[in-house]
């Protein structure tokens, strides 16, 4: 069998060396390493500047899940390759400006143009990024509002003004950083949605602060946002809301989409009445219900329906509530696996229990005793059936440091540090469905990406 390869780009002589390890990467995969000859595969260069890859396969057989794998990876590594070129580019950028300042004679019209230029490319490779990864993180919305305002900026210089100047250094300096962040954070960018074939959290990302709350008071450090992790068709996009002075709950906001959430559009807001108003922030939406704690106990509101659900959880304690907020009695939590609620009760001492909870009949259909105690950790959250608990290692940096395992019944101790925005937080929820977590960080919208270990 004859496989060809045949890869379209403009600097088609510049890749064809990566074109060709590509190619020898996927005869490893149609057949056993010891059999592949590296006569197999040739490579050349066609009339269109495209590379051509051809590959000889004495085996038949089509593995159209490793041909899928390849593809993958030959994409990740051609968008490496252009990303640390741009960044090499925008350096560059940086003495050039530099330049300018110290040789105030140069600067000319010619200069900007040149530096309009540049930032329309990077805008366009920014486009090129998210269309070919897939994807809608909040890092690129962050680099679009970064090139457009140093665009702003040049457009706006028509005489020499060192202070300008200084502006703009700074403005490619924020930019650059970004794009490295972005570069390191590529490994998180496309997350392998609902597959639990690993063996853990491996690590967690930088924090990609978004905005203060809608509420634009920073005074409301209480609450939670975050997106459905179970949505109903038309609200896969959807964002919620809630913040507060004080550990209670009493109304939610609805976003359609993630402008509107930062445009502070909602599009339906819910007021608790008295009878069902929430304690404590750990609440999350799962399948176009809200899950709250009201008492001790579960409360469950529809979204579409304003209808209201209690179930009283029995062995549920008030005494013992996180370290970093009171009456976190109850965290509600969602996963691959379905609904979770978690708390202590006085029977464990105020050891953490995993309860699984029936979406349907809305009440408990199994537990599970861990060995943590819920006054030393900040929150608490589940992934692919795994229990995870954090705590604090000081004021900018915190810690996974345990997990309890509900398929094994085992339980370990982790280090998997990551930074905090600031130092408090009241909510801290997994989201399956794109592989991120949710903090509420003392009044900010911060969010994570997750990174499993796949061996």
């Amino acid at each position: 069998m004859v496989l060809n390869l045949l890869l379209k780009h403009p600097d088609g002589h510049f890749l064809c060396f990566t074109v060709l390890l590509i190619c020898f990467k996927c005869i490893i995969l149609f057949q056993p390493l010891e059999d592949w000859d590296s006569g197999n595969v040739t490579t050349s260069v066609g009339e269109s500047g495209q590379c051509l890859c051809h590959v000889f396969l004495p085996d038949t057989s089509f593995p159209a899940d490793r041909v899928e794998h390849m593809q993958q990876v030959s994409k990740d590594m051609i968008l490496e390759a252009k990303l640390n070129v741009y960044l090499k580019e925008l350096s560059d950028l940086n003495v050039r400006v530099a330049m300018l300042e110290t040789s105030p004679d140069k600067y000319i019209k010619l200069d900007f143009e040149l530096l309009r230029i540049e930032l329309r490319e990077f805008e366009a490779l920014v486009t090129q990024l998210r269309e070919s990864l897939n994807s809608s993180s909040p890092i690129f919305d962050s680099l679009y509002t970064e090139i457009r305002n140093m665009t702003l900026i040049v457009n706006q210089l028509e005489t020499y003004d060192k202070s300008n100047l200084d502006v703009i250094r700074i403005e490619f300096a924020k930019l650059q950083k970004k794009l490295k962040d972005c570069q390191e954070d590529q490994e998180f960018i496309q997350p392998d949605i609902g597959n639990c074939n690993h063996t853990g959290i491996l690590k967690i990302s930088k924090p990609m602060v978004v905005q203060l709350n809608a509420h634009l008071n920073s005074g409301y450090q209480y609450g939670g946002w975050g997106k459905d992790s179970k949505p109903i068709r038309g609200y896969e996009s959807m964002y919620y809301y809630g913040g507060y002075s004080g550990a209670h709950v009493y109304d939610f906001y609805l976003y359609s989409n993630y402008d509107k959430l930062i445009l502070r559009s909602e599009f339906k807001r819910h007021h608790i009445p008295s009878a069902y108003v929430g304690t404590g922030n750990n609440y999350i939406v799962h399948g176009n219900s809200i899950y709250y704690q009201h008492d001790v106990g579960m409360c469950k509101l529809n979204l579409t329906s304003s209808r209201y659900d209690f179930r009283a959880v029995s062995d549920a304690s008030g005494s013992f509530s996180y370290s970093y907020s009171p009456n976190q009695n109850l965290d509600f939590a969602a996963d691959e696996n379905g609904l979770w609620v978690l708390y202590a009760s006085d029977e464990s001492r105020g050891k953490m229990i995993i309860a699984k909870v029936d979406e349907k009949s809305f009440g408990i259909e199994d537990k599970w005793n861990t060995g943590v105690y819920k006054q030393l950790v900040g929150n608490a959250f589940m992934a692919c059936g795994i229990m995870y608990a954090t705590r604090p290692v000081d004021l900018n940096t915190e810690e996974i440091f345990y997990a309890f395992d509900t398929k094994t019944g085992e339980e370990k101790q982790l280090s998997i540090t990551f930074p905090k925005f600031q130092e408090r937080y009241t909510n801290l929820d997994y989201n399956p469905m794109d592989q991120k977590l949710y903090m509420y960080n003392n009044g900010y919208y911060v969010s994570y990406n997750v990174r499993f270990n796949r061996g």
